[in-house]
């Protein structure tokens, strides 16, 4: 029988690293403490432990994942070796891909740059002007 000594514990933080959820460990701690990630439904610390079979729900931006563990590894690998150490449930994919589709079918914001031009001035007034007789 072994010891505790001897059997490599692994951090969730290490775990969201190395399954390429966060590009380094201390994104992976950060959304940790924020709230973002869950196991089994329940907010922890960066230093908890994980075992095979827990729910972990991730939320990176806009989108959610729903996944069961079903790897351990503390170490960064390629992204088929990560792949393997987790599986997305159906449902999650689902919302993903129709979140996904009504983000593209969304008109690109407008980004202003800077202080308007002379020329981007003299319109916003002729719009203002415009609109103002209503």
């Amino acid at each position: 029988m072994q010891s505790d000594d001897t059997i490599e514990k692994y951090r969730v933080d290490k775990w969201l690293f190395a399954a390429r959820f966060f590009k380094t460990r201390s994104l992976a701690a950060e959304a940790i403490d924020r709230g973002r990630v869950t196991v089994n439904g329940q907010r922890i610390k960066p230093a908890k432990i994980l075992v095979v079979g827990d729910m972990l729900t991730i939320r990176i931006d806009n989108y959610q994942y729903d996944i069961e563990v079903l790897g351990l590894s503390n170490k960064r690998g390629s992204a088929t070796v990560a792949q393997q150490l987790y599986r997305e449930t159906e449902e999650s994919k689902q919302q993903r891909e129709l979140l996904a589709a009504r983000l593209k079918a969304q008109p690109p914001p407008l980004h202003i740059k800077g202080r308007p031009t002379k020329r981007d001035r003299r319109v916003i007034e002729r719009f203002i002007s415009n609109h103002d007789e209503f």
